[in-house]
């Protein structure tokens, strides 16, 4: 296998990744990132590994669900209005993926490629390369609602069928597996193949093992063209100077259509905004659940609550809408009502852009239009949880050996 110079475009949980499985292998990497890698999508995220989330975000009833909460700034799916082709261009192809057979085709690759991650998360914990946080307790899918309940039930007859293991359990079941704060629910499911962990840890001490590895840094540098001959990338040039490299990875995230525009790939990905509010003081939560009605994220990290959630699909910016973190605030009281969120944590609040993709599903693997590049973004929800098979997925690919499954869903020209 010819050792290659690679540079990954992108720190976050699939650039590191990506790395760590690259230097195994023997290649030279060099991360360049636009930021300091302290804040984004993959240190704000519910630091959820989701075997149970086989169901895309393109799904039937999103579109009706959609127009409901559109105009609603607190609704859980927010799309601020405005005039913009790329947002129209994605929304069409968003509401053509919205079927039940676009589901049905998906629901065992996505399942496949969250077990793979799973596996190399738990691989990475034994090897003792570096130290992080991560238990498997599972997730809740806690419910209020008859309607909620029902919608459910169908997931996880799907999820059964597929090998993962659900119970469901009464509102006093899940009080005896976590007793220390009651839940006004009436009920959850409990997707027993779920593990969760605490993103900011696994991401500093993921870097600093990565230093130690030899791996080069570009840090505060931001792409602002290519330089490329015959469909082959020779050079990328940042605000803070030119690098070269035999292979190039594109990990960018939420920016990943501006950056490819450059290279006349049109991507479709629209950046999603999330919230993050972190509780320090003990809650009594030990089992990670999510709040169905509201579609907030709460989960159990190392020395604090996060509480997360809200899709917000208003352009790459943070700006912060007040209304959206105390909606997750609000919802968060709603389900555990012994609970308050202190005002220091509401202040505290910080957020993070997704990249969505059209289809719910990432985008995984190269382009016809330049040789020398392998995408890998477009993960939506489930970057923490896709990273590490990313990672090892887009190694394969630069290293020339067989993929450790499929990529035919995921490859970037399949829409």
């Amino acid at each position: 296998m010819v050792k290659k110079k690679v540079i990954v475009l992108g720190g976050g949980i699939v650039g590191l990744s990506t790395a760590y499985y690259l230097i195994q292998e023997g290649h030279e990497v060099t991360i360049i990132d636009k930021g300091r890698l302290d804040s984004g999508a993959s240190h704000v995220n519910a630091g959820y590994l989701t075997p149970s989330h086989i169901v895309p975000m393109a799904a039937p009833g999103m579109i009706s669900k959609g127009m409901n909460w559109m105009f609603n700034a607190k609704s859980p799916f927010y799309i601020k209005p405005r005039f913009d082709l790329d947002l129209i261009r994605w929304g069409l192809k968003f509401m053509k993926s919205c079927t039940n057979d676009h589901v049905q085709s998906s629901m065992k690759s996505i399942l496949d490629i969250n077990l793979l991650s799973k596996k190399l998360y738990l691989e990475m914990l034994k090897s003792e390369s570096f130290d992080f946080h991560l238990e498997t307790k599972g997730l809740l899918m806690a419910y209020k609602t008859s309607h909620a309940e029902k919608e459910e039930s169908e997931i996880s007859k799907w999820a059964k069928d597929l090998g993962i293991k659900v119970e469901q359990f009464s509102k006093e079941q899940v009080l005896k597996i976590q007793p220390d704060i009651p839940m006004d629910i009436a009920g959850a499911f409990w997707y027993k193949s779920d593990a969760h962990s605490t993103p900011e840890l696994f991401i500093n001490n993921l870097k600093d093992y990565l230093i130690k590895k030899g791996v080069g840094f570009k840090l505060e540098n931001t792409v602002k063209y290519f330089q490329k001959n015959n469909k082959q990338i020779q050079k990328v040039v940042t605000d803070k100077g030119i690098f070269e490299a035999d292979e190039f990875v594109l990990s960018t995230g939420a920016w990943s259509q501006q950056i490819l525009k450059d290279l006349g790939i049109k991507l479709l990905i629209q950046p999603g905004k999330g919230y993050r509010i972190n509780v320090y003081k003990y809650t009594g939560i030990k089992v990670p659940a999510i709040l169905l009605e509201s579609k907030v994220a709460v989960t159990p990290m190392e020395g604090f609550t996060r509480f997360g959630g809200t899709m917000e699909i208003s352009g790459i910016n943070d700006r912060t809408n007040i209304k959206r973190v105390h909606a997750i605030a609000d919802s968060v009281t709603k389900y555990y009502p012994t609970l308050e969120i202190p005002k220091t944590s509401i202040n505290d609040v910080q957020s993070g852009l997704r990249p969505l993709s059209p289809d719910g599903l990432p985008f995984i693997g190269r382009h016809s239009k330049i040789k020398n590049m392998v995408l890998a973004t477009g993960h939506s929800m489930m970057g923490w949880s896709l990273g590490p098979a990313t990672g090892q997925l887009v190694t394969e690919v630069i290293s020339g050996r067989k993929t450790s499954m499929d990529l035919k869903p995921f490859l970037p020209e399949r829409i």
